[in-house]
């Protein structure tokens, strides 16, 4: 993104924590009053990471802002989930290579690798008497070639990351019972990245109740919609280490000794079948079994734990999408659809999910 959808809120000085906060004529302490002012889809509280190629958030700091507003999150809901999910040093990782800056590097760097390389195959097996014919040549395929490529990648690049967005779900599930979602949002502004910690005001018992109505209207379909929400939902699936019990020594060796002089007829093809997951690998001894569990809701749920599921999917993508201002129609300024629940765009999350995985 070139511009920073928050721009236009106040900063606290001493921590550039941006804050959108109502005034209102309560009293300071009436926690119920101060929530009851926000309207779905305003930004509550918007923190900044402490460093681009380390990020990191201050969540006791996010705590404390949340609860000036009214916001009363125990630790068990807020902080211990959020730490689980984005301070883990393989995600800390991927957030720096799959960041808006770390692209932005990237672009120049892949333009001078694919100019290079383009230039010294020509030059080898092409003799040009006016090399700037040559360099200016160079310098349009590399273009194209690099344009093709940044392209690709963007195409690639879901609307949801699994990586990222798919981790906040549990998060999301413990603070929509505080009318809450959080989501992680970057752009680059001004030649510097900016990746923030999005907390969004949003109550889901309207899109919870919309999204079941839809689902049991379309209950004499439900094949179809199944198969839609498994073609569009195929790439969502979570891999997991299970660990399983140590066998002792000796039924281990009394185990090999019978598979060893067995007939291959008579030896079992997998060890440890898990109905509902795929295991892909497995360890003798103190075994740990890598299974695999698909996102896409179970058609025998009933629709209102299906519409929970599929909100809580795409929870923290909405609020990725919604801060950036990348939602379908909201950079045109399009006006709200019938039925929206959200005041600040033209999409609130359940028409936001009927368009992407029921239509």
């Amino acid at each position: 993104m070139e511009d920073d959808p928050e721009a236009h809120h106040p900063t606290e000085e001493d921590t550039g924590v941006d804050v959108q906060s109502r005034q209102t004529k309560a009293e300071p302490d009436s926690s119920s009053s101060n929530t009851a002012s926000w309207l779905n889809g305003q930004c509550v509280l918007a923190m900044p990471s402490r460093s681009m190629f380390n990020p990191t958030f201050d969540l006791s700091l996010c705590r404390t802002v949340l609860e000036r507003d009214g916001f009363q999150i125990p630790v068990a809901d807020m902080e211990a989930p959020l730490r689980a999910a984005l301070e883990v040093p393989a995600v800390r990782r991927y957030m720096v290579f799959n960041s808006a800056i770390f692209h932005f590097i990237m672009a120049p760097v892949l333009y001078m690798v694919v100019w290079c390389a383009v230039f010294s195959t020509l030059h080898l097996y092409i003799a040009v008497s006016d090399y700037w014919v040559l360099c200016l040549s160079v310098s349009l395929v590399s273009i194209f070639l690099t344009s093709a490529i940044i392209f690709i990648l963007h195409r690639s690049n879901k609307e949801i990351n699994l990586n990222l967005d798919v981790r906040l779900v549990q998060v999301n599930e413990r603070m929509a019972k505080h009318k809450l979602l959080v989501g992680v949002a970057d752009w680059v502004q001004n030649c510097t990245g900016s990746m923030k910690l999005y907390f969004v005001y949003w109550d889901m018992s309207q899109c919870l109740r919309a999204l079941t109505e839809t689902l049991e209207e379309q209950s004499f379909t439900s094949s179809d919609i199944q198969k839609k929400m498994k073609k569009k939902m195929s790439h969502l699936v979570l891999v997991s280490e299970v660990g399983g019990q140590e066998e002792p020594q000796e039924q281990q060796e009394e185990q090999e000794e019978q598979e060893e002089g067995g007939e291959e007829e008579q030896r079992p093809l997998l060890r440890n079948q898990d109905a509902g997951c795929s295991t892909t690998s497995s360890q003798r001894g103190n075994s740990e079994v890598t299974t695999s569990y698909s996102l896409v809701p179970d058609v025998t749920l009933p629709a209102q734990e299906r519409a929970f599921q599929l909100l809580m999917t795409y929870s923290a993508a909405y609020v990725k999408l919604l801060v950036s201002e990348r939602l379908p129609g909201q950079s045109h300024h399009h006006l709200p659809l019938q039925g929206n629940h959200c005041s600040t765009a033209p999409l609130c999350l359940c028409q936001y999910l009927k368009k992407k995985i029921l239509q």
